[in-house]
């Protein structure tokens, strides 16, 4: 029995139906694929238009048969009790409910009608499907968070049982607890790793440590999913080693859907088949593949809740290669709010310069793990775990490269911790200001 489907359809999510339509939207030619997401694009406007008050309200007198002025939503805009943004004759007995992350400061809760919410996992499956990986069959080794409360506990390790997946905690990364998932592996006919990035990063680390290659250990693994959290090139070469099969970088969002998958050829393969996804400058004018600016996003197919022109909160780059049918996103940059912002005035990708001191303080594999915080506009503080505790030499080495991307002047506090503080998921947040600036 396909137990992952059926417990979709015994919760009323029509997968089969899901899947049926998934195809349709795939086999409509390129030539073809622009002009059908247009009236997809104008399809859902007029539905919200006609049968969601709360989005009514965001376009008064706009001639919506223009896109561009159809407004852009935030998060903000969402912070409302979910009754009031609900579309009409939508009751929580007939949608999906959720809340997001809080990843952007942010949360609230969301809906999605159940096709929708089927569509999902439909192209979820579609596209761990380009590995030979298959929900109802192949068996996951799950790198997340989990529940400390009984109830939640038990809950998610029932859902693990009939996803054919065993969860592997992140909120304990020492070599103990590796070495208890080392010999899991040893006994179970895994079939691919998938979870968050950091916390696989760290199971790669311990290997190398040990000089170990998973695939060898375990035979039957084909591939490696990592998701939630930014892929470095450098953590991606150091997986691809030790586990000894392909590193996959997925990009989603729990309100929204899958939005990008990283395909065999090594491209990472935008969702177009439910979204629409656009990139825009800082006011709100679409911008060109190849250039910078804001992921805004359009469910193309949730009628219990509008995500029309939805800024994510994240900043990326379309491939000038992308076509209607097969965007590519280029570049990931990171958060809107994830940016450090100097005495000077000067505005920094935090994610940029966390790469750059990363590349200085991995070197020696001392360094397990770090995050970097900013508290003032010339301080800021690194928190790592590591073997022994860092030399002065390389706080010198890594305060000079700080103060050559950023600017003279800093302060730059190390803390040495016996292990780094996860959210309550296990995400762990790279970089974090805390000043309260309107960026």
């Amino acid at each position: 029995m396909n137990l992952f489907d059926f417990s979709l359809q015994l919760n009323g999510f029509p997968i089969k139906e899901a899947r049926t339509v998934l195809k349709s939207i795939q086999d409509i030619d390129e030539k073809d694929f622009a002009a059908h997401v247009e009236e997809k694009k104008q399809d859902i406007v007029a539905f919200h238009l006609k049968n969601n008050p709360y989005y009514k309200t965001f376009l008064k007198d706009i001639d919506t048969s223009d896109w561009n002025n159809i407004p852009v939503l935030t998060k903000q805009d969402l912070q409302k009790p979910l009754e009031e943004r609900l579309t009409k004759h939508y009751t929580k007995f007939d949608i999906y409910i959720n809340k997001t992350s809080g990843s952007s400061g942010t949360p609230f809760v969301f809906a999605k009608d159940k096709f929708s919410h089927a569509l999902t996992w439909a192209i979820i499956q579609n596209r761990f499907g380009w590995y030979n990986l298959d929900f109802n069959t192949s068996k996951q080794a799950r790198f997340y968070g989990i529940p400390l409360d009984k109830k939640g506990y038990y809950k998610e390790r029932f859902k693990d049982k009939l996803s054919r997946r065993f969860r592997f905690s992140v909120f304990d990364l020492s070599a103990a607890a590796f070495e208890k998932h080392l010999q899991k592996f040893t006994k179970t006919p895994f079939e691919y790793l998938n979870g968050y990035t950091s916390s696989i990063v760290q199971f790669a680390k311990f290997l190398q440590d040990k000089n170990l290659v998973l695939k060898t250990i375990c035979p039957t693994l084909k591939a490696c999913i990592v998701t939630s959290e930014m892929l470095f090139d450098h953590d991606k070469k150091l997986m691809e080693t030790q586990f000894g099969v392909p590193i996959i970088n997925e990009y989603g969002a729990s309100e929204l859907d899958l939005i990008a998958f990283e395909n065999p050829n090594g491209n990472w393969q935008v969702n177009s088949e439910s979204l629409y996804v656009e990139i825009l400058d800082d006011n709100n004018s679409v911008l060109p593949y190849g250039e910078e600016g804001r992921i805004v996003i359009t469910s193309l197919y949730n009628k219990a809740h509008p995500f029309i022109r939805y800024d994510i909160g994240d900043v990326g780059i379309l491939s000038t290669k992308s076509t209607a049918k097969t965007p590519i996103l280029e570049k990931l940059i990171g958060r809107t709010n994830d940016i450090a912002i100097l005495a000077s005035g000067k505005k920094a990708a935090g994610l940029t310069f966390y790469y750059i001191t990363k590349s200085i303080i991995e070197d020696d594999g001392n360094v397990k793990e770090f995050i970097i915080e900013q508290h003032k506009l010339d301080t800021f503080k690194i928190i790592y775990v590591s073997t022994e505790p860092l030399l002065e030499e390389k706080i010198k080495t890594i305060t000079i490269e700080m103060e050559n991307y950023l600017e003279k002047g800093l302060q730059i506090q190390f803390e040495r911790q016996d292990k780094l503080i996860r959210s309550k998921s296990g995400k762990l947040k790279q970089f974090t200001s805390y000043l309260n600036q309107d960026i």
